[in-house]
């Protein structure tokens, strides 16, 4: 089950990609269905098929972006987490031979399009939380156990979140 967390900036994300597809491209692609339409036999309009087929996957993804809205709990920064992993935190480890890895804990509705971003959910980031720097950071993976050491925590925040 996912974890029903989401920081300031991707809920504002999420609340653009639902203005844009209900106040931009719903309207234009509704527009096209209306004209193609119009011309005739639906049965071999292409436009109008693919159009039709293209408005049901907005509404579809219009409906779902409301209802994780609605269900989705906003996490805040608070500065008792500094010098802890919590969530929204950027977190930089590295294991025994040297090796870094760096990336920001979030949401799992904020990880697509996004590099070093991972799930709360995933157990690297499980493994981190209430984590100090140079402690160390134990993971079960299908090899083994992998050990990091957490080098780094920060909390980079957008003005409009403090």
């Amino acid at each position: 089950m996912k974890t029903k967390l989401i920081t300031a900036e991707g809920l504002e994300k999420l609340n653009n990609e639902l203005d844009y597809l209900w106040r931009v491209e719903r309207p234009e692609i509704t527009k096209v269905v209306t004209w193609a339409a119009g011309l005739g036999d639906r049965s071999e309009n292409a436009d109008y098929q693919y159009n039709k087929r293209k408005l049901r996957e907005i509404d579809r993804r219009v409906r779902y972006l409301r209802k994780t809205i609605e269900d989705i709990q906003v996490v805040k920064y608070d500065p008792v987490q500094e010098g802890k992993v919590y969530f929204g935190a950027w977190v930089e480890l590295e294991d025994s031979d040297g090796n870094s890895l760096k990336f920001r804990i979030v949401g799992s509705e904020e990880i697509y399009g996004k590099d070093h971003y991972i799930s709360i959910d995933s157990p690297v980031a499980r493994a981190c939380l209430k984590k100090q720097v140079d402690d160390e950071v134990i993971v079960h993976i299908p090899s083994g156990i992998k050990t990091w050491f957490v080098n780094k925590i920060e909390y980079k925040l957008l003005e409009s979140t403090r």
